[in-house]
């Protein structure tokens, strides 16, 4: 039996990040989704906005058919 999986390139927020610490933030989004870990990539709030920050993914939990993940900001593009 097959499991639905997707695979993302980027960190699409929608809003619902939740701040750990200062660089810290955490996203949980629904179904199953790999990301690359330790690796840049870019932040966007929607999927076709503009791109507000990069970041490097530490941690990736699967679980109860949603995906959470833990990344750390490492540069924020600001429009001021």
């Amino acid at each position: 039996m097959g499991m639905p999986l997707e695979l993302n390139t980027m960190i699409v927020t929608k809003g619902r990040e939740k701040r750990v610490e200062e660089n810290l933030f955490t996203l949980t989004k629904e179904g199953y989704r790999l990301y690359p870990i330790d690796i840049p990539l870019e932040v966007r709030r929607t999927i076709e906005g503009e791109v507000s920050g990069m970041a490097k993914i530490k941690k990736v939990i699967l679980e109860g058919e949603q995906t959470t993940i833990e990344y750390q900001l490492i540069s924020l593009h600001s429009s001021n």
